[in-house]
């Protein structure tokens, strides 16, 4: 609506000062042509625009010209800057929308604030997604690309790997805020000695209610759990982040890497419709397609039954390894494996273990039995 963007249009200026007819237009997805009719029409109604032509000209209010929010502290303006991940604006359409009301809000705060608050939209990211779209556990030292480019420091956001003697997160907070080199006690999971960095902030992510700390070592982006940095000093020499890479885009780079899935074993299978949605809850993101009907959900040709005559739905699953395909035993006999023979095999591999591990049942209770009285004695 024109309406919106005149008020746009006056809320850059404002919060811009001097822009470039061409910038607004694209800015705002109209011709240029179109601006200066704004601009005329900003106008007509009493705002004090004008524009300057040549090299350096442009649009631009007198000064002195401006609406004020007022009564917001520096701490509530910064706190309206704390931005959630663009996908949850996205997933509600909203993120075009959110755009436009924060140039609204920026133009509108008192000019003392605007610095600390745009800041903040630079330094502090929350991202309300669990890690993977189906709840898999995120990176980890050990399994989420240790070595990597992305998560050589191993992040760990699976399992409760946070460390008794973890830095406050207010250190944390302001070390990033300070445009210096941060020097970091680190704890890895698995590991049982904390190591040393010297690293390169970009600000802290809030990933699904877990703190990390995004920084470049060595001119390479990394993801830190704030839980485990058992130690933050902010050294004297001035940060070096990479020319154009803001917090969101190392934030980016890193949660690809984390969540990027090897090639492995696709496995073909078939799920009693009845137990379907606690199958999709359960596998996650191992789940790579639920298969389209097949003759009105016909069983699989291995006869048996169906089990209240539900039928059978077909699955297909990705497995970084053929080992993995041993979740499926959880779900007994409600998943019939169909192929390839290799995750049969596997299958039945495991079922041998088990079957030698509590074949023997009476007897093995009973030789524990027997040692403990005599560990007793």
């Amino acid at each position: 609506m024109k309406s919106d963007r005149l008020l746009s249009i006056l809320l850059l200026l404002q919060t811009r000062g001097r822009v470039r007819a061409g910038e607004l237009a694209e800015r705002l997805e109209v011709s240029v042509r179109t601006i200066y009719r704004d601009v005329e029409s900003l106008s007509a109604a009493g705002v004090p625009v004008y524009a300057e032509r040549g090299r350096y000209g442009g649009i631009a209010l007198l000064p002195g010209f401006r609406t004020d929010v007022t009564g917001l502290t520096s701490d509530e303006s910064r706190a309206l800057f704390v931005l959630a991940a663009q996908s949850a604006h996205s997933a509600l359409g909203l993120d075009k929308a959110l755009g436009s009301a924060l140039r609204k809000v920026m133009a509108a705060l008192p000019a003392p604030h605007r610095p600390a608050a745009e800041l903040t939209s630079r330094r502090i990211l929350v991202d309300p997604d669990r890690w993977l779209a189906h709840g898999r556990r995120g990176p980890d030292s050990r399994t989420g690309g240790a070595g990597s480019a992305a998560t050589g420091t191993g992040a760990g956001a699976g399992g409760t790997g946070s460390d008794g003697a973890a830095v406050d997160l207010d250190v944390l907070h302001t070390a990033v805020f300070a445009d210096r080199r941060l020097r970091i006690r680190y704890r890895h999971s698995g590991e049982r000695e904390r190591r040393t960095y010297t690293v390169d902030p970009y600000g802290l992510v809030a990933k699904a209610g877990t703190w990390y700390l995004v920084a470049d070592r060595r001119g390479r982006p990394r993801l830190f759990r704030a839980d485990r940095v058992a130690a933050a000093t902010v050294t004297d020499a001035p940060v070096r982040r990479r020319d154009g890479v803001e917090l969101a885009d190392a934030w980016e780079v890193l949660r690809r890497e984390v969540e990027r899935r090897p090639e492995g074993v696709r496995v073909r299978a078939r799920v009693r419709r009845e137990r379907l949605d606690m199958f999709t809850r359960l596998a996650g993101s191992d789940l790579a397609a639920v298969l389209p009907e097949e003759g009105g959900g016909r069983g699989d040709g291995g006869g048996g039954d169906d089990g209240g005559g539900g039928g059978w739905v077909g699955v297909e699953m990705a497995y970084p390894v053929l080992r993995a395909v041993r979740q499926l035993l959880q779900f007994g006999t409600d998943v019939r494996v169909l192929g390839p023979s290799e995750a049969r095999t596997e299958l039945a591999r495991a079922v041998a273990e088990l079957h030698a591990l509590y074949g023997q049942g009476a007897s093995d209770a009973e030789e524990s039995g027997k040692a403990d009285g005599a560990g007793a004695g």
